[in-house]
């Protein structure tokens, strides 16, 4: 069973923690340098704790700990989204057992409204992941550029 649990500020290391481990997996997609300390750059990681509009969850699979999410209203295309996704992962050794499909139409269904998704085409995981969720949905497509594609669609109230 996948259970989403709201990242709370007494979590916020240990978030910060495994979101570095992410970051540094992004590195295969993204040329994202580390800084002295040996720690990838996320400029608005402590908004997560203080701006009510940003949202991160740790996802479970049963009881235990597989990845999580995070969630903003703002857009990479100048929209207004209710929802993108900014990250999201399942750790490697949870993946191909479906959890990242299921913990998505999860939070997709635990937030309906606008939403936006981007990936990297050089991630194919991610790409087959976030067309396979928004395709019942009939998203637009958008290219930033190359390598970088955003899905935006709407999520109705079930």
């Amino acid at each position: 069973m996948i259970r989403l649990v709201t990242v709370e500020k007494k979590d916020r290391d240990r978030l910060w923690n495994i979101n570095q481990k992410y970051l540094y997996e992004m590195t295969n997609f993204y040329d994202d340098p580390m800084d002295e300390d040996g720690n990838y750059h996320y400029g608005h990681f402590d908004e997560y704790f203080t701006d009510p509009k940003r949202k991160a969850y740790f996802i479970y699979s049963d009881d235990i700990l597989a990845g999580f999410a995070m969630l903003n209203p703002y857009s990479n295309i100048d929209q207004n989204p209710d929802f993108t996704m900014a990250e999201f992962t399942i750790f490697p050794q949870y993946r191909r057992k479906h959890i990242a499909l299921d913990t998505a139409k999860l939070i997709l269904s635990q937030h309906p409204g606008k939403w936006e998704i981007k990936y990297n085409e050089k991630n194919h995981g991610a790409k087959k992941l976030w067309n396979t969720l928004a395709g019942p949905y009939e998203p637009k497509v958008y290219h930033l550029n190359e390598e970088e594609t955003v899905l935006s669609f709407m999520v109705d109230t079930v």
